[in-house]
């Protein structure tokens, strides 16, 4: 188990660094939109300092990377540190490659929504598996982690006081533009995150109880609570099912109980996160 573990999270690692990589340097640099990132601030550094942008953005992330290993642990940033190092050499290829790469779209407005969209299904990738990109992710973990901010609205804080920056450098157009990417970013990453592996809440009223908990505790393996319920219209007690599946569990205890009992009373609310110890 552990082992699928390891090989899902390298997976989901190279997977995240590439998808991050096409979104900066396709839709990113081209269009100069000073994003609150650590890649939007290189590009404002780069006007300035004689350095790719590779390696400023390798350089800012070094700095992150220790303030993130004390701040937030070492599994954390070992991870991220992996990363930051396919991230920056898969750019630095890139670069090397393609050198003054052009717009795809030739729109800034359009570059920005390619970006959000991309970017933010890379973050949600890897904040699944425990890394991130490093840069403005590690300072979005620890307003996540010490001030309780969802994980969305902690990257749109962190980067808008990021993109900021870019008034000394560009254009009023390009900052507005940056801000509002910035800020959907973190939106768009919420989105990713929730819906990369949704679980749902699901409320059973039923004649056949005890065969609905059998099939929950034995067949999809999970678990289940049972509260004592009175019918208001009624008048007589019941008991009520409760348990927390995940998208596949969900669909076959869906097809369970209506071929047991179609009679049964079902409830179905959304779950953003779950939070337990796992039994021994």
């Amino acid at each position: 188990m552990k082992a699928k573990k390891i090989v899902k999270d390298g997976m989901s690692m190279v997977v995240g660094a590439a998808l991050a990589t096409c979104a900066v340097f396709f839709f990113l640099m081209p269009s100069s939109l000073a994003v609150g990132s650590v890649t939007g601030v290189s590009i404002i550094l780069n006007t300035f300092i004689p350095l790719s942008i590779s390696t400023l953005t390798f350089i800012l992330n070094v700095i992150l990377l220790i303030l993130g290993a004390i701040l937030i642990g070492p599994e954390f940033s070992g991870k991220t540190v992996i990363t930051t190092l396919m991230y920056s050499g898969m750019l630095s290829v890139l670069e090397h490659f393609m050198p003054n790469l052009e717009s795809l779209t030739g729109d800034p407005l359009i570059d920005a929504v390619c970006y959000i969209f991309i970017l933010g299904l890379a973050q949600a990738v890897l904040f699944s598996s425990g890394a991130s990109t490093g840069g403005i992710d590690i300072i979005a973990k620890i307003l996540s982690k010490y001030l309780h901010f969802d994980i969305g609205k902690a990257v749109s804080i962190g980067g808008i006081c990021l993109a900021m920056t870019s008034v000394f450098v560009f254009e009023l157009d390009i900052v507005v533009l940056s801000l509002l990417t910035t800020y959907l970013n973190g939106l768009v990453v919420d989105h990713f995150i929730f819906d990369l592996n949704p679980r749902r809440r699901v409320c059973i009223l039923s004649q056949k109880e005890d065969q609905i908990c059998n099939f929950i505790l034995n067949d999809l393996h999970s678990g289940a609570s049972i509260y004592n319920a009175i019918g208001a219209y009624s008048g007589q007690a019941q008991r009520e099912i409760i348990t927390i599946v995940d998208k596949s569990e969900y669909r076959k205890l869906m097809e369970y109980i209506k071929k047991t009992d179609p009679a049964a009373f079902i409830t179905v609310y959304p779950v953003h996160e779950v939070f337990y110890r796992a039994k021994k």
